[in-house]
């Protein structure tokens, strides 16, 4: 017996790299044996910003459905959906875009920042600005009583049930499920950039791939933001901001090695080239059984194609029920 429903996915702008893993990914593994999971390669919604280039999304479909079964996302216990193969949820959406203001949608917090981080100034895409009610759709659609999000989703989570109660209010009928936000744990933080930056991405060049090769791997981490002011070995060192510190808190499991190490660095003696290979050492064991089983995957893509097909041919009937109640509550069922 599970404990539930629940829903989570990723824009398909980009394969997915090793923050994705740390933050959620190696957690829904964890989760899918637990609750009725439906996860959502969410391409409707990445087409909000990339409307004008609508390749980068249909190119990166199959790297992200690669990325979540290489990670052991298991099409047995987890169903695996294209969000554009649902119709139900534009329908869903429309409903519910019926009883919220534009001035909700401009208070989000979430969308307020997006909208700055993307430069949008007054040509905010209409697709863009509604997003976090078509975020709803599908919350509601599969009624899922868990999303994993970070705290900055908060607030979609918030509005998300904000739309729960108006709609059940105004039709009288107990149609839609309020939903809880699954919080991550301190090892499931966002990573930063190895460069140091806030965030890792694909359009700062400071992220490690799922995909990247062995090469590639310790490429990145041998260039890794470190403490400037370490220049000789025998320097004291700063564990603060050096990223190379902070990715082995994600990573190592062996925290008195670690804790060692820190104070070895902090004290002097300790060279960046050593802590480099020591988080090398990791993150390639960390990362090679997922390479192994990405490279099976990618000798079948029709396979995973036929996985996601047969994933968003079940998640449609799914969304279809809950579209029918909502047809009934509002009274717009005329031929049933």
């Amino acid at each position: 017996m599970k404990n539930g429903n629940l829903l989570t996915g990723d824009r398909p702008t980009g394969k997915l790299h090793i923050g994705h893993y740390i933050g959620s990914l190696k957690n829904r593994v964890e989760l899918q044996s637990h609750y009725n999971s439906y996860i959502m390669i969410a391409d409707q919604q990445a087409l909000s910003d990339n409307a004008r280039n609508p390749e980068k999304i249909r190119n990166n479909l199959i790297e992200v459905a690669l990325d979540y079964l290489s990670v052991g996302i298991d099409p047995a216990e987890a169903n695996i959906f294209v969000q554009s193969q649902i119709p139900e949820l534009n329908e869903l959406t429309m409903h519910f875009l019926n009883i919220v203001t534009v001035s909700r949608l401009q208070r989000n917090p979430t969308v307020k920042n997006e909208i700055k981080e993307k430069n949008f100034n007054q040509s905010i895409p209409a697709g863009f600005l509604i997003y976090p009610v078509s975020q709803a759709a599908d919350i509601t659609a599969f009624k899922a009583t868990v999303v994993p999000v970070g705290d900055d989703q908060l607030p979609m989570i918030e509005q998300t049930n904000e739309i729960v109660r108006s709609f059940n209010s105004i039709y009288k009928k107990d149609v839609l499920v309020e939903t809880k936000a699954l919080l991550p744990n301190e090892e499931s933080r966002r990573l930063p950039g190895i460069d140091g930056q806030a965030k890792m991405s694909k359009s700062l060049g400071n992220a490690i791939y799922l995909a990247d090769s062995t090469d590639v791997v310790q490429k990145k981490i041998m260039s890794m933001y470190t403490d400037p002011d370490h220049i000789r070995v025998e320097d004291p060192g700063k564990i603060e901001n050096n990223m190379v510190f902070t990715y082995l808190d994600a990573f190592c499991n062996d925290k008195q090695t670690l804790s060692k190490m820190k104070e070895h660095y902090q004290r002097g003696g300790l060279g960046d080239v050593k802590v480099k290979r020591y988080l090398n050492d990791i993150l390639q064991a960390e990362l090679e059984p997922i390479r192994l089983r990405r490279q099976e995957y990618e000798k079948n893509l029709d396979y995973v194609n036929e996985i996601l097909k047969q994933g968003s041919l079940s998640a449609r009937s799914i969304a279809a029920q809950t579209l029918d109640e909502v047809r009934e509550a509002i009274g717009i069922d005329y031929f049933k």
